[in-house]
């Protein structure tokens, strides 16, 4: 396994065993180089009054596609989500959502990630960007990461 491979394990580990709102939403991650993919099977849980899934969880999908294809290439500290911009396109009731994110544009102090949310039969559901930060908090000290 690559350093790279190595990191991008780890943040999933972190991500599945220490962000504790996974819990209720048990997703699924994938990390790349540069990329990111999160899938959540739709629960009626997740229904607004009008019976499809909540925005709330198109953008917890999305954030998070993008937010770790901007961590995967961040290997010390954890990032940020400083602003991130969706646009909900389609209603969902069942199956799987996937949330897949890339890197755009990464500089010294910003990166900034796209991710596009689909159903399981490739049927756009949302879009959104995200703006991030590199914070001070070191991976290492991530509870998941380091074990």
């Amino acid at each position: 396994m690559t350093a790279n491979e190595e990191h991008f394990r780890r943040l999933e580990r972190m991500y599945l065993t220490a962000a504790t709102i996974n819990d209720y939403f048990k997703p699924g991650i994938t990390i790349g180089d540069g990329t990111a993919e999160i899938r959540i099977e739709v629960d009626p849980k997740f229904f607004h009054a009008a019976g499809a899934v909540h925005g709330s969880v198109y953008f917890k999908a999305m954030d998070d596609a993008a937010f770790f294809a901007a961590n995967s290439v961040v290997e010390d500290v954890f990032v940020l989500t400083t602003n991130f911009n969706i646009h909900l396109l389609r209603p969902v009731t069942e199956g799987t959502l996937i949330a897949t994110g890339a890197l755009v544009s990464a500089t010294r102090s910003l990166l900034i990630a796209d991710a596009v949310l689909e159903d399981e039969r490739g049927r756009l559901l949302g879009r959104g960007t995200g703006t991030f930060m590199k914070s001070r908090m070191l991976l290492a000290d991530i509870p998941g990461y380091a074990e």
